[in-house]
């Protein structure tokens, strides 16, 4: 059986063209599939949902049916209106299907002829915010529009079920002024495989009075649901509700491709795209479909350079007017503006778009601006990574949801002397222990041997030492002063601090170590065509490895013979490794989380973990140690494999600093 669901739904508003790509899984690749960052979200949703069920005790759960393949809507639907036979009843997952229209509640409460509907998210609002959904421009919030016309979705089909009853509709939401007050809330909701189970989650506890103060709220949006079902509120300027949920309909039941106008910012993001993944390489691309179909693309204009990987580009005007191929793209199309002493957005942006189209892979290297830079770096150099978590569901008291938590760093060396040393590392993983004020204790220990310079990649270091000097600032801890200068020291306040952190006019305060952003200096004066204009260290890393000779003949070596230490591999591990003639990212040759140990053992384990080799596995393995019934033969694997990871990210850039200085030289 076929039917429009809302979660078709949501994936139709975002573009109808997808509805028929999801119709034909079989066929079309998904990159999102096995996206480990969206699998940790999807998560971390499931226990807020069930967390949410508890705030309704008693209620009965419709259950999904064993037979995946025969998903019986109608039989789903039956079940619930026999329950709904009842005076008063909660549900969860409660089932509507009508006119192929198919829908299930997080929690349904029946009291008389009225029902309010319950929809459960794990985004978190402050409901002291006076626009939180609709905006002073009476428009609804665009971040906030799939989570609505979910709900009006979801409003729409019981109405229609049970024309005779009041439907209110609310959303249950984390209140991000709240704080836990009890420890290991998180780990009450065990993400777990449970084939009856929709969320997969296991509660641990029998009532919510175990949970302490409740930290989610409900938000009665009615009003907000009755402009969009009258067309007030629309998700396109040119598709109203009703127009989208039969457009809708007919596109899954039919399975016909719409042919809904490309748009610049969907085809960019489209998920229906072919990579490397063994799936991807099997399966099509619904992207290539809709240009072959739209814009009558061969295949030999799929192999030409195209707008929608240019880094940072956000122009549809281009798409607009037919300019589609980088060789269509003049200086004036992307407003190219040259910076001083460093390449500007543009100036990149035009760099990836000639060597594309030219097919250049020579990379580009300011060595005039990159040596100024370099020379006022001081040695040893220090390169720091860390690994944190944020979860709707606090691991430890006082906590707030979505609060940052920071369980693991890695610390690499560069000596003067081209020495490497990974030098420290610190990682938590005692179960319900909140481990920033330690993690910044070692962290200090680590760096305050001597001045050297500091380098992270990208902005998330600064960021997670904002909010641990806030927490530090908030505390009774009694070496606060003494951490909070050293956070001081070794950063600057973000743009949305509160804080009077700042020298006016409107300048940051920078500490005295205020570490190097090594991505901001690859923006600068670095370009390899290899990265297809990102700057992520996953992309710049295997660009790196494929350009530098002195990086793949140094690193194709054993380690203890480089003259770079480790603290988590032996001295014969070899970082760089060919299949094919093709280098291998050394995250794919990290070893598993399981080693030397039977099947029967793995089964048996709590955290079904594979392998650690990015920052959403990260994430989801922190996770799960804080389960206070795991082995701590497990505990210790996990914390293994988080290290081995870890160590990577800092070596990593040590490999592209490495790239760096050999440039100058080799000029």
């Amino acid at each position: 059986m076929k039917a429009l669901s809302k979660s078709r739904f949501k994936q139709g508003l975002e573009c109808p063209n997808k509805l028929y790509f999801s119709n034909n899984e079989k066929v079309y690749h998904n990159v999102k599939n096995n996206d480990p960052f969206l699998q940790a979200l999807a998560s971390g949703g499931f226990q807020v949902e069930e967390y949410a069920r508890l705030q309704y005790p008693g209620g009965v759960l419709i259950e999904d049916p064993e037979d995946r393949e025969n998903y019986d809507y109608q039989d789903l639907a039956n079940q619930t209106s026999e329950l709904l036979k009842q005076e008063n009843v909660v549900i969860y997952e409660a089932a509507f299907y009508i006119n192929d229209l198919f829908i299930r509640t997080d929690v349904l409460v029946k009291k008389g002829t009225h029902i309010k509907l319950i929809e459960v998210k794990a985004k978190s609002l402050d409901p002291s915010e006076n626009y939180n959904f609709v905006g002073k421009s009476k428009k609804i919030v665009s971040s906030w529009k799939p989570y609505l016309f979910d709900l009006a979705f979801q409003t729409y089909v019981t109405q229609r079920c049970l024309p005779s009853y009041t439907i209110t509709p609310y959303l249950c939401l984390v209140d991000k002024t709240k704080s836990a007050t009890v420890d290991g809330l998180n780990q009450f909701f065990r993400v777990k495989k449970d084939p009856n189970n929709r969320t997969g989650v296991t509660v641990k506890v029998d009532d919510i009075s175990q949970l302490g103060e409740n930290i989610l709220h409900q938000e009665n949006l009615s009003e907000v649901v009755s402009k969009i079902h009258n067309g007030e509120h629309k998700y396109y300027n040119n598709l109203n509700f009703q127009e989208a949920v039969k457009l809708l309909s007919e596109i899954r039941m039919q399975n016909y491709y719409p042919n809904w106008p490309a748009q610049f910012s969907a085809c960019k993001k489209c998920e229906f795209k072919k990579d490397d993944s063994q799936e991807g390489k099997k399966k099509q691309s619904g992207f290539e479909y809709c240009f072959k179909t739209q814009y009558h693309w061969t295949d030999q204009d799929f192999k030409k350079s195209n707008i929608f990987n240019v880094w940072d580009l956000k122009d549809p005007k281009l798409m607009e007017q037919g300019k589609l191929f980088k060789s269509q793209l003049t200086p004036e199309d992307i407003k190219y503006k040259e910076a001083a002493g460093k390449l500007s957005r543009t100036e990149r942006q035009w760099l990836q778009i000639e060597k594309e189209r030219d097919d250049d892979f020579t990379e580009f290297v300011d060595i005039e601006g990159l040596k100024q830079e370099m020379d006022t770096w001081v040695y040893p150099l220090h390169f720091i990574d860390f690994e944190t978590s944020t979860v709707p569901l606090p691991f430890h008291t006082g906590r707030k949801p979505y609060e940052q938590i920071a369980f693991q760093f890695s610390h690499h060396i560069y000596h003067e002397d081209g020495r490497i040393e990974h030098a420290n590392e610190y990682i938590n993983t005692t179960a319900g222990e909140f481990p920033n004020f330690e993690f910044i204790e070692h962290l200090q220990k680590a760096l305050s041997k001597d001045e050297g310079t500091i380098f992270k990649f990208a902005t998330h270091e600064n960021t997670i030492l904002n909010a641990i000097r806030a927490q530090l600032k908030a505390s009774s801890a009694p070496n606060k002063e003494s951490l909070v200068s050293f956070i001081e020291s070794i950063s600057h306040p973000t743009k949305d601090n509160p804080d009077q952190w700042i020298v006016p006019p409107r300048k940051f305060n920078k500490g005295t170590r205020d570490m190097v952003d090594l991505c901001k200096v690859v923006k600068n004066y670095y370009y390899n065509p290899h990265t297809f204009g990102s700057n992520s260290i996953k992309k710049v890393l295997p660009a790196v490895l494929n350009s530098s000779q002195f990086v793949q003949e140094k690193y194709s070596k054993p380690i203890g013979t480089i003259g770079v230490s480790s603290k988590n591999l032996p001295d014969d591990h070899i970082w760089l490794t060919k299949q094919e003639n093709e280098i291998i990212s050394p995250y794919k040759t990290l070893p598993p989380v399981h080693k030397n140990i039977s099947q029967e053992e793995i089964e048996a384990r709590l955290s079904n973990i594979d392998n650690i080799d990015d920052g959403g596995a990260a994430l989801t393995a922190y996770g799960k140690i804080q389960y206070t019934d795991m082995t701590e033969k497990e505990r210790v694997d996990i914390a293994d494999a988080l290290k081995r990871y870890c160590e990577l990210d800092t070596l990593a850039m040590v490999m592209i600093y490495e790239h760096l200085k050999s440039l100058q030289i080799k000029i």
